[in-house]
């Protein structure tokens, strides 16, 4: 009987234990819960700590209250100009409502889901009515911020606020790009083409100028060197004329060494002269002056004939 009794109490104990083990929950301070009854909601909780519900009839769900990110796929939009644009955004969000947050969209998944097809209608809305130009690089913080109020006036029915919507990248489709690139190409093929050709114009007119300034500097050169050359011949003869008046003999016997060397040279003293020439007066007298022998001798003065003496033998 005693057995019975302890067993029943081990049995009530354990009871106890799991049945507040399973009424009891913990909210952390980045969630917030929804406490659930047999599939309908009886109460939000947002404050963190140690909570209680009625075990195997409640069903606690938890949210994330910090701020939940929505990568939203790339998609084609039309500018007002008609340009194709493919944009890729994404936003930022919190829930600020979890009993509505449950009854529209039930979890994160489902939010994100809503939150795609919406955000993707902002964005062709606004988008829609701007240019390439404002969206790539004139009005995109104005154009984000106008898609954030749309997005964010229709994410309140789900219970949800949207922080941010920004666009990670805006370009021209693939074949566009490719277009505009080959475009650019062009452009810039022809403006090279073009500064190619002003610089060979340049470099020809600088090639130009400096032939004629070399043939103006050689000219010069030339008739400097001319003018000095003559003075320097002029200045030699002024030398010889007055060696000449000091020592017209050493003169004489210098030009001939001169003639000697100029027309004597190693292994050609071939010459075509007559031997009494006078460019060989200095090798028959050192001094130049003719031989005696080339001078003809005075007549021998004659004797008067004999004349026969007075009286004679007879």
């Amino acid at each position: 009987m005693k057995a019975n009794a302890v067993g029943a109490l081990v049995a009530l104990a354990i009871i106890a234990v799991l049945a507040a083990y399973g009424s009891l929950f913990t909210v952390y301070q980045t969630k917030q819960a929804l406490v659930v009854r047999l599939g309908e909601p009886v109460r939000v909780i947002t404050e963190p700590g140690l909570h209680v519900k009625w075990p195997l009839i409640d069903t606690v769900i938890t949210v994330d209250n910090r701020i939940l990110d929505l990568e939203n796929a790339a998609q084609e939009v039309f500018a007002s100009d008609q340009r194709r644009l493919v944009i890729d955004a994404f936003a930022r969000y919190r829930i600020t409502d979890v009993l509505r947050f449950y009854q529209t969209v039930t979890n994160i998944e489902g939010a994100n889901v809503r939150l795609s097809s919406l955000l993707n209608a902002a964005l062709r809305r606004v988008l829609g009515e701007a240019t390439l130009i404002h969206v790539v690089r004139d009005d995109r913080a104005a154009l984000m911020a106008r898609v954030r109020d749309q997005l964010d006036r229709e994410a309140r029915a789900f219970g949800i606020e949207v922080v941010d919507v920004r666009i990670r990248r805006a370009d021209l489709p693939e074949q566009n790009s490719q277009a505009v690139y080959q475009r650019m190409q062009t452009e810039r093929q022809r403006q090279a083409a073009s500064i190619r050709g002003e610089g060979n114009q340049k470099s020809q007119e600088i090639r130009a100028k400096a032939d004629r300034d070399v043939t103006v500097i050689v000219a010069e050169a030339q008739s400097r060197a001319e003018q000095i050359r003559g003075e320097g011949d002029a200045e030699r003869n002024r030398i010889f004329a007055e060696a000449f008046g000091k020592d017209p003999d050493f003169f004489a016997f210098y030009r001939s060494m001169q003639a000697y060397e100029a027309g004597l040279r190693a292994n050609d003293t071939r010459l075509v002269l007559r031997p009494d020439s006078d460019f060989f007066r200095y090798f028959g007298n050192p001094s130049g002056k003719e031989t005696p022998k080339d001078v003809p001798k005075p007549a021998a003065p004659q004797q008067p004939p004999a004349q026969p003496s007075a009286g004679g033998g007879g």
